[in-house]
C-alpha cells in the first residue's frame, strides 16, 4: 500500500487498425502489462458501455479513453493544483456491493475517473496498491462514552485532550468520525464539558467530532440502566429552557436521547428535531407513544432491546417502531445495536436485521475501559467493574456500556446475523451518515463525498484508515 509515483505512459506498437473498436477488457491481453497498470487503462476499463475506438497506428497508439499520445498525458492542473492519488487493485464499497474499481481522490474527495479524464485530461500523481484488499467508507461510532482510561462524562480541566486521545486511538478500529456520548450527569458537568467539545474534521491528530451525543438525564426511572438516579430530569415546561438549563447550551450537540413517555416530551421533540437527531431510549414508552414521537420528529431507536420494555405482542412497545405502519411517508426510523456478542442475543440480532435492515445502527456504547485491563473505571459519576468483556456497574450484575471497539461490532454482526459484508460495513458508515444527514459529506464513497476511508482484509480487519485522502493509521 505504499504510493507509488505514476511515469506516464509507455509506447508501445499497436495490434489494433484505425477504427477497430476495442473492448478494454476483452482485448486487455493485446495490451502491454505496462499499459495495463497504468491508470489511463483503468480509466477506460471503467467505461465498458462505451468501448474505445483506436485512433492511430504504429509506434503510438491511443483509444477513446486513452490520453497516450508520443509518449506524453496532458496537464491535470486545469482544475486544480493538488496532486491526483489513485488506490489501485481493490474492491470498494459502491452502491450496496463490493466492485472491483480504482478509486480516485483529491483534495480529500472522491473523485469521478470519468470527468477527470474525459473532462480535464487529468491523471494520477501518486498511485497506491491496495494488494487486493477491501475500501469501504469510514466507521461513524454515534454512540461512545469515551475509552482508553477517557470518560467523556467527566469534567476534567482538559476535556478536549480527552476527547483528542479517544480520536487518535479510534484511527486504528477504522473509525474516521464519532460522537462523544455523555450520559446523565448534573448540570454543572454539561456546562462545562459541552463548551469544550467542538465539531471538527478529523485528519493526522485523530477521527473527526460530528456533534455529541446526550443520553439523558430525561429518561426514565424505571430503565435508568447505569444512569445515576439522582439526576435524572423531566420536562417541568416542555420548551427549550429546560433543555438549556439543564445543559447549558446545544450548539454543538447532534443526538440527544430521551424517554418519550415523560409528560411534555413531544413538545420537546418537535423543538429539538429542527436541528438535533431525537432518540428514543431508556424507556418504558408504549408503541404508541414512541409512534407519537416519531411524528414529531424522532428518527433514531438508543441500543434496540437494551434499557427498554421488552418485546410483547399486544404492545410492542419502542421495538415495534421497527415495523410500525405509522411512520411518516419518506421517514427512516434507525436503531443502533450493540453488536458485542452480550448486550443482545444473537437470536435477537436477527430479528431486527431481518425486520428493518436498511435501518440498522452499528454502536459500540463503549465506556472508559475500552482497551484497559480488567478492574475498577468511572462511567461518568458511577464507577464501574470490568470482568472479561462484561462491564458492570460496580458491585451489581447492570451492564453499563460495553468495551467492544467498532471493527469488533462489525465482525460479530456479520457472524450473529449471516448477513453480507456489504451489509456489515453498511451498517457502520452508510447507515449512520443517513441517520445524521450527512450522506453528502461521509457514509460512502460517491462521487464528491468526503475521502475517509479503512482499507480491510477478507476478514474484515482493520489494515489502514484514510481521512480526507490521507493515511492517518497503518497497521
Amino acid at each position: 500500500m505504499e504510493p507509488q509515483k505514476v511515469p506516464p505512459p509507455p509506447q508501445f506498437i499497436s495490434p489494433f487498425k484505425v477504427g477497430q473498436r476495442i473492448n478494454p477488457v476483452a482485448h486487455r491481453p493485446l495490451v502491454p502489462r505496462s499499459m495495463q497498470v497504468h491508470p489511463a487503462f483503468h480509466a477506460s476499463r471503467l467505461e465498458l458501455k462505451k468501448p474505445g475506438k483506436a485512433l492511430a497506428v504504429g509506434t503510438t497508439a491511443f483509444f477513446e479513453g486513452w490520453a497516450a499520445v508520443s509518449g506524453k498525458m496532458p496537464s491535470n492542473k486545469s482544475v486544480s493544483e493538488a496532486a491526483i492519488t489513485q488506490f489501485i487493485n481493490c474492491r470498494i464499497l459502491k452502491d450496496h456491493r463490493l466492485q472491483r474499481e480504482d478509486l480516485w481522490v483529491r483534495e480529500g474527495k472522491i473523485l469521478d475517473p470519468e470527468k477527470l479524464f474525459f473532462d480535464e485530461e487529468g491523471y494520477a500523481d501518486v498511485c497506491v496498491d491496495c494488494e487486493g484488499g477491501i475500501v469501504a467508507p469510514g466507521f461513524i461510532d454515534v454512540q461512545i462514552n469515551g475509552g482508553f482510561g477517557i470518560d467523556f462524562s467527566q469534567a476534567t480541566d482538559d476535556v478536549n485532550g480527552g476527547v483528542t486521545l479517544v480520536a487518535k486511538k479510534l484511527l486504528e478500529h477504522g473509525v474516521t468520525s464519532f460522537c462523544p456520548t455523555l450520559v446523565t450527569s448534573p448540570p454543572h458537568i454539561y456546562h462545562k464539558v459541552l463548551p469544550q467539545i467542538k465539531v471538527h474534521d478529523g485528519g493526522v491528530d485523530g477521527a473527526g467530532v460530528l456533534g455529541v451525543h446526550l443520553e439523558g438525564p430525561f429518561i426514565s426511572l424505571e430503565k435508568k440502566g447505569a444512569h445515576p438516579e439522582a439526576y435524572l430530569r423531566a420536562f417541568p415546561t416542555g420548551g427549550a429552557g429546560d433543555l438549556l438549563e439543564t445543559y447549558g447550551r446545544l450548539d454543538n450537540v447532534s443526538v440527544v436521547t430521551l424517554a418519550p413517555e415523560l409528560p411534555n416530551s413531544l413538545a420537546v421533540v418537535r423543538e429539538l428535531a429542527r436541528g438535533v437527531t431525537v432518540s428514543l431510549g431508556h424507556s418504558v414508552a408504549s408503541l404508541s407513544q414512541a409512534e407519537a414521537a416519531v411524528k414529531e420528529g424522532a428518527s433514531f431507536i438508543t441500543h434496540l432491546f437494551n434499557a427498554m420494555l421488552p418485546f410483547h405482542h399486544r404492545d410492542p412497545g419502542i421495538v415495534g417502531l421497527l415495523t410500525s405502519d405509522q411512520v411518516p411517508a419518506g421517514r427512516t426510523v434507525y436503531y443502533g445495536m450493540i453488536a458485542d456478542g452480550i448486550h443482545t442475543n444473537p437470536a435477537a440480532l436477527r430479528i431486527a436485521h431481518r425486520a428493518h435492515p436498511s435501518g440498522l445502527v452499528l454502536v459500540t456504547d463503549a465506556i472508559t475501559a475500552m482497551g484497559l485491563p480488567p478492574g475498577r473505571h468511572t462511567l461518568g459519576q458511577q464507577v464501574i467493574e470490568i470482568e472479561g468483556l462484561h462491564a458492570y456497574v460496580a458491585g451489581t450484575k447492570t451492564l453499563c456500556g460495553s468495551i467492544a471497539t467498532m471493527d469488533m461490532c462489525i465482525r460479530h454482526f456479520k457472524q450473529a446475523s449471516g448477513c453480507s459484508v456489504e451489509a456489515a460495513l453498511e451498517a457502520a458508515s452508510l447507515h449512520p451518515a443517513q441517520l445524521l444527514g450527512l450522506t453528502h459529506l461521509k457514509g460512502s464513497l460517491d462521487y464528491g463525498t468526503d475521502a475517509d476511508f479503512v482499507m480491510l482484509d477478507d476478514e474484515l480487519n482493520v489494515r489502514a484508515t484514510y481521512i480526507a485522502g490521507q493515511q492517518v493509521w497503518k497497521k
